[in-house]
């Protein structure tokens, strides 16, 4: 199976029962309940509002954890392509790939109406897309390797929230900091989503193997 044909599989997996859409409809649900607990302030919303969709963002990151390895591996199919001579990196790395491609589009496309919400600039708004750009790899390396990790403990998910998310805290404040500082902190966000998208699929591979083991 060729890697092209590994990411759509992935693709279809992430749209299949409308699974896609609930990391969106959580970040918009964020989104819209932090207007009424701050309070109607249009200027303390325009000065925090980046930062609330970065967090948001991340709290959204980590819904689709549990489904991105363990179905798969409970269902033999990772057994199936190592079989078949495809390398587990690869697996990974196309997993990688159709996640982002699922989870982070249709959550730019949401950060446009939470901006709205939260009374945004237009200027924010654009420095917002593209720490969103740069850094959903980040989020979804992290989800993946996080995923593969936890996949088969009991109570999955609250564990792969405690592992991911002090994982993530670099990628949030840089995301965040972006907004205002520009430059630095965007280069900055752009090194750790690298590096986190480069290791992930051999931590992810790593972890698959010692549960087949």
């Amino acid at each position: 199976m060729t890697a092209a044909a590994l990411v759509v599989r992935e693709l279809r997996r992430t749209w299949a029962g409308g699974g896609a859409l609930w990391p969106v409809a959580f970040f918009l649900l964020v989104a819209t309940l932090f207007p009424f607990a701050v309070g109607p302030d249009t200027a303390l919303l325009g000065r925090i509002g980046g930062g609330v969709i970065w967090a948001a963002a991340l709290l959204a990151a980590l819904l689709p954890v549990e489904r991105l390895v363990a179905p798969d591996l409970d269902a033999g199919v990772i057994d199936q392509l190592v079989v078949r001579g495809v390398p587990l990196p690869l697996v990974a790395a196309a997993k990688l790939a159709g996640h982002w491609l699922g989870f982070a589009p249709p959550l730019m496309l949401a950060a446009v109406l939470a901006a709205g919400l939260l009374d945004l600039p237009a200027a924010v708004l654009v420095r917002v897309e593209l720490g969103l750009l740069i850094g959903t790899p980040g989020l979804a390396a992290l989800g993946l390797a996080t995923g593969a990790l936890v996949a088969g403990l009991r109570g999955a998910g609250a564990v792969a929230g405690l592992v991911m998310l002090p994982l993530a805290v670099p990628l949030l404040i840089f995301g965040a900091g972006a907004i205002g500082e520009g430059g630095g902190a965007l280069k900055l966000l752009a090194a750790v989503s690298l590096l986190l998208v480069a290791g992930a699929p051999f931590v992810a591979a790593a972890a698959v193997r010692a549960g087949m083991d």
